[in-house]
């Protein structure tokens, strides 16, 4: 028994020897669990952020005023008042995404019991801001009226809506995004480790030299696993202490540990997934194919980009047999949420499970390509 762990425990330093001289891999894995995840979360932005607005304020009246008042930082720059004259031309050039139009008698005819009109001109060029402000404006200008006519009527409308965000307050998009980058990057760090170290060792020949060694499968596989996957989770932990909580300021509200036990047990997983590619591929250009055809549908359907919830049923039981959805799941409790093991230890469980399965299929294969020789 100690021989054979001191054997899976000298081949995961060869491994570990082989990855420190390929300064493709190292650059690939400093970027992507550094500048990757920074770039990731924060170059595309689902929330309005300093977005320039106009006014057209022809009614000049108290309701008009708190409309604009309530266009404030750092959604939005300082609201700048306009000419009718100056709409057009603005809006060609780019200055304004929005301008907001608000006839004379606006206040009068809401007092007076009809249904005045606010026309807001859209920049959508700018189809992000775009489509979120539309409905976030009509939002913001609802709630003025309603806040008017309840003083000017004296009483308070039948319903009021009292709005909590759960833990992400201010929408901030790279609070999510960046968690994500994290769990995509894991997996496909994971599997093209394991899957390319294989593939290196067949190209340079030394799996030949590994076959005549006393030497089995399950000893060549679990050195690949724990080296390739200590790899991987020490820069998981330096993504999550380093550049989510210390650079992008995400607040992590569950343990981390528990966090990167959890990524541990995904690791078992996705590198049995990356030596199973790597045996059916024969070189490295067909390992990219299959990588390719493998990491888009791991990283789109497993909640990380869709909500779960909200893909086909069909998809929702396909991707259930793979660990991605339950890592995901698991990581959002605990990083987002506060849960502890007692609510997470299920999706723990499938992602064990799921890793035995394919830790024991990817044997099975290995050891029959070591018996021919291919």
């Amino acid at each position: 028994m100690m021989q054979h762990l001191r054997n899976i425990y000298r081949l995961g330093i060869k491994e570990l020897r082989s990855l420190w001289h390929d300064k493709v891999m190292i650059i690939l894995i400093v970027y992507s669990f550094s500048i990757g995840i920074y770039v990731g979360a924060t170059a595309t932005s689902t929330e309005l952020r300093n977005v320039p607005v106009a006014f057209v304020d022809a009614d000049r009246s108290v309701l008009s005023g708190r409309i604009v008042d309530a266009f404030y930082g750092p959604r939005f720059q300082t609201p700048q008042y306009i000419s009718r004259s100056e709409v057009d031309p603005g809006m060609d050039a780019g200055r304004y995404t929005f301008v907001l139009n608000i006839p004379s008698g606006f206040e009068k005819e809401l007092l007076a019991g009809k249904q005045p009109s606010i026309q807001v001109n859209i920049d959508a060029m700018r189809m992000a801001q775009a489509g979120i402000g539309a409905g976030y404006i009509q939002q913001m200008i609802t709630n003025e009226v309603s806040d008017f006519l309840s003083g000017s009527h004296g009483g308070r409308l039948p319903v009021e809506l009292a709005i909590r965000m759960k833990y992400n307050p201010n929408l901030t998009s790279s609070w999510f995004g960046g968690v994500m980058e994290i769990i995509n990057n894991i997996s496909m760090l994971a599997i093209i480790l394991a899957g390319a170290s294989l593939i290196r060792e067949r190209e340079h020949g030394t799996l030949e030299h590994l076959m005549v060694m006393p030497l089995n499968p399950l000893e060549i596989m679990l050195a690949k696993v724990w080296s390739m996957a200590v790899v991987v989770l020490a820069a998981t932990a330096f993504a999550l202490y380093v550049v989510l909580q210390e650079i992008l300021k995400v607040p992590v509200e569950g343990s981390t540990l528990l966090f990167l036990f959890g990524g541990f047990l995904m690791l078992f997983s996705t590198t049995s997934m990356g030596i199973f590619m790597g045996t059916v591929a024969r070189s490295m250009p067909q390992f990219g194919l299959i990588l390719i055809l493998t990491l888009l549908p791991l990283m789109v359907l497993s909640g990380t980009i869709t909500p779960f919830e909200s893909m086909p049923f069909m998809v929702q039981q396909i991707m259930h047999l793979l660990p991605t959805s339950h890592f995901v799941s698991m990581a959002q409790a605990v990083l987002y949420r506060g849960a502890g093991f007692d609510l997470v230890w299920p999706d723990m469980l499938a992602i064990l499970g799921i890793g035995v399965i394919f830790f024991t299929l990817t044997l099975i294969l290995f050891r029959r390509s070591l018996a021919s020789g291919s």
